[in-house]
């Protein structure tokens, strides 16, 4: 069906109007980027123009969507907002709690029973403000997003990083935090700085071994995770028409590893297949109607290189299959050079555990080029060498691959189907086994692999792959195997050779559900109770962050200089901690144990100025806020990757943290610490990272006189009696002033609605 159709259709009726009002003000053709960001002002038609990079604007998105882990701050936040109802449609998915331990059935069991007081809460929420609901096991946010959400030229923001998956229907979908979330629903506007624009021109088809993901992995080692910070990434050409909406949805899925925005692929046939397959024809039809202003001009087209800040062009018909890693989704090898980098690099070459799906590879077409190969293992007599898991991204797509018969195939060479989840690519994985710390490789076809994110021991090289290499891989064993020239001993003594996947882009016959698991609000909100027990240890109600005291920030005592790379996984790991996200004090006990402490290379030991012992990270932060000191956290290059978790921002303005201050940051990251009042400040030479001392006490002034544009400056008092001071930068606006002044953003909404 087509939820929210008179809004889509709305949204339509307008962009006409807005793009030839956008064209005549910049003077020229625009890009599709750019046509669904000035249809979407808050303002209405455009009247000025806002210069990409510089210019903050005022956004009105479409909807919102929020998974369970991050729906429960942003949820706790809109309730003191004070509003009746949310302003947009808006949706929570629970998808984010299950642990994958022993399979589909019995893990959601156990998700459900652990859960119900996590789960009534946002369903008794959902139900109380009008937010659409869908049940733990109706499947992962992004994928179900894009089976009934997801529009061509509409706006979304979404509570995880990987919102930008909806890009594969020609949406502009961006990850965000809480706060954001909750200023939508609350009715309010949506701001952003203007985004650069890097266009990717792709030519030739893709074919054989390589698959759409191969894209994305190759893109992320041309960009590295933060060549894209700042940017929404536009695909176009012949190239990207031949991919289909889903393939497409995994290279924007995956651009959240280059820091991007978001990214995004025009509208084109097969965005209109994908819509009509599932259920939403009258929405194809409405998008046909406007087809022109669902793709850039033919100018940029034809000349890109003027209208994108940035051009890289690929051949897909060139393009190899890519391995991406260990440690870092950046780090991209060619799969004709990767057995070389295994050896040389030492890396585990026995291959422990294959494993496909979750949000970014979850899709019909992924899962029946997968099954093609499981079919020719078992038709080869080829015995499976790894364990093997299956992560189907919604209940439809599960039921669907179920009826055609790809989850039986998988069933003959061992696979195992996990729930309609996270799971493994989240860290919810029990895997059995891990906390003995072994060196050992994984390769997977999720998005992320940093140290220690699926399963908690640093010594799990992760790599990333199309789900099509990831089951050769498994069915080989070992991570030097290149399925298009080496052959395989089968079970006769044999040598086979794996022939190349093949696959549909949707079934034939269909796509089919019993109950996809979705829960409608209820009709008379005023009979519904939000259920938040003052005793639980998993959910708690919040108190407003205090204001701003008015002076320079002096006596602050440094926390931990972090060395490194420093991801909200360091800052506010999930895994285990994901049962505490609707619980602040709770969750803060993991604030920053995963961060390296520059002085002694150490995890979770920082020295604790009070006593000159060392102890662990929260430990010593909550001595610092029972006497009353303020600190501050110095980090290093890109600091916050990673996914939009708020609760990287909110544990350490919980706790006493008043300023992070680094090389440079990742972008939801530096804008969730603005919204929860805190100081993102960044070295304005890198250089005087090394002047900060372990025992230092820091004074941040020029705060009485904060301005937009206007460095502060860092005191260093020394532990020698000596003292030395340099400038800092910031970012902030005259708005995001006014929250860091009120002590968040949020304060500010309260105080409009005199809540």
């Amino acid at each position: 069906m087509a939820f929210d159709l008179d809004m889509i259709k709305g949204v339509y009726a307008r962009m006409q109007e807005r793009v030839e009002a956008a064209r005549r003000i910049e003077g020229r053709p625009l890009t599709l980027a750019e046509k669904i960001l000035y249809s979407h002002l808050w303002e209405g038609t455009p009247t000025q123009v806002y210069e990409r990079g510089k210019s903050y604007v005022d956004f009105a998105p479409d909807r919102v969507a929020m998974q369970d882990a991050t729906a429960q701050m942003a949820l706790l936040q809109f309730m003191q907002a004070g509003r009746p109802q949310v302003a947009v449609p808006s949706t929570v998915h629970c998808d984010h709690l299950i642990q994958a331990e022993v399979g589909a059935v019995e893990d959601l069991k156990t998700a459900v029973d652990k859960n119900k007081e996590v789960y009534d809460f946002l369903s008794s929420v959902s139900n109380k403000y009008g937010l659409g609901f869908w049940r733990a096991g109706a499947g992962i946010i992004h994928q179900v997003v894009l089976e009934n959400y997801a529009f061509p030229g509409g706006m979304m923001i979404g509570t995880d990083s990987h919102t930008p998956n909806a890009g594969g229907l020609g949406m502009i979908a961006i990850g965000v935090g809480g706060a954001d979330a909750s200023d939508v629903m609350s009715g309010l506007a949506w701001e952003l700085k203007m985004p650069r624009l890097i266009g990717v021109k792709l030519t030739g088809k893709l074919s054989g071994w390589t698959a759409a993901k191969d894209v994305i992995l190759w893109v992320a080692g041309q960009l590295t995770v933060k060549g894209g910070t700042g940017y929404i990434v536009e695909y176009f050409g012949e190239g990207a028409e031949s991919i289909s909406a889903t393939g497409k949805a995994t290279i924007c899925n995956m651009g959240a590893e280059i820091g991007a925005t978001t990214s995004i692929f025009a509208y084109d046939q097969r965005s209109a297949a994908y819509l009509r397959a599932t259920e939403r024809a009258e929405i194809a039809d409405a998008a046909d109607a406007v087809k022109e202003y669902l793709r850039s001009d033919n100018e940029v087209y034809n000349d890109p290189a003027t209208y994108y800040d940035q051009l890289i062009e690929l051949d897909l018909s060139t393009l190899e299959p890519h391995i991406n890693g260990p440690f870092t989704p950046d780090l991209a090898w060619p799969l004709s050079k990767f057995a070389t980098a295994v050896k040389e690099n030492g890396w585990p070459e026995v291959l422990s555990v294959g494993l496909i799906g979750s949000c970014t590879n979850s899709s019909y077409e992924d899962v029946s080029r997968a099954a093609s190969l499981a079919k020719q293992a078992v038709d080869k007599k080829l015995k499976v060498s790894s364990e093997y898991t299956i992560t189907p991204g919604s209940e439809q797509v599960r039921y669907t691959v179920e009826r055609d018969g790809f989850l039986d195939t998988f069933a003959q060479i061992g696979g195992v189907v996990l729930a309609n989840a996270c799971g493994p690519c989240i860290g919810q994985w029990a895997r059995h086994g891990a906390e003995k710390g072994e060196k050992n490789s994984i390769i997977t076809s999720f998005n992320r692999n940093f140290s220690k994110r699926a399963d908690g021991n640093p010594n799990t090289h992760s790599f990333v792959a199309s789900p099509e290499i990831v089951t050769a891989m498994a069915i080989a064993g070992r991570l030097t195997f290149d399925p298009r020239v080496d052959k395989l001993v089968n079970t006769d003594g044999v040598e086979v050779l794996l022939d190349e996947p093949t696959g549909l882009e949707l079934p034939t016959r269909g796509f089919a559900v019993e109950d996809a698991g979705y829960q409608a609000p209820a009709e008379d909100p005023s009979q519904v109770q939000v259920l938040v027990s003052p005793t639980s240890d998993r959910l708690q109600l919040l108190a407003p962050f205090p204001e701003w005291e008015g002076t320079d920030l002096k006596g602050l005592k440094l926390l931990i200089k972090a060395k490194g790379k420093c991801t909200t996984d360091h800052i506010s790991m999930a895994g285990p901690w994901l049962k505490y996200r609707g619980h602040l004090d709770n969750i803060s006990n993991n604030m920053l144990i995963g961060a390296v402490n520059f002085y002694n290379e150490k995890t979770n030991t920082v020295k604790n100025q009070l006593t000159n012992q060392y102890s662990e990270v929260p430990a010593v932060q909550r001595d610092y806020k029972a006497h009353g000191i303020g600190t501050i956290v110095v980090g290093d290059e890109n600091y916050g990757e990673g996914s939009s978790r708020e609760h990287a921002a909110m544990e350490p303005r919980f706790l006493g943290v008043r300023a992070i201050l680094t090389k440079s940051f990742a972008r939801i990251h530096e804008t969730n610490l603005k919204k929860q009042g805190m100081l993102a400040l960044t070295f304005s030479s890198t250089a005087d990272y090394d002047k900060i001392q372990e025992d230092d006490t820091i004074d941040i002034t020029g705060l009485e006189t904060f301005a937009e544009g206007q460095p502060l400056t860092i005191v260093l008092h020394h532990s020698d009696g000596t003292s030395e001071e340099f400038p800092v930068n910031h970012t902030y606006n005259s708005q995001q002033i006014e929250w860091f002044k009120a002590g968040s953003a949020l304060n500010i909404i309260r105080k409009s609605v005199g809540a």
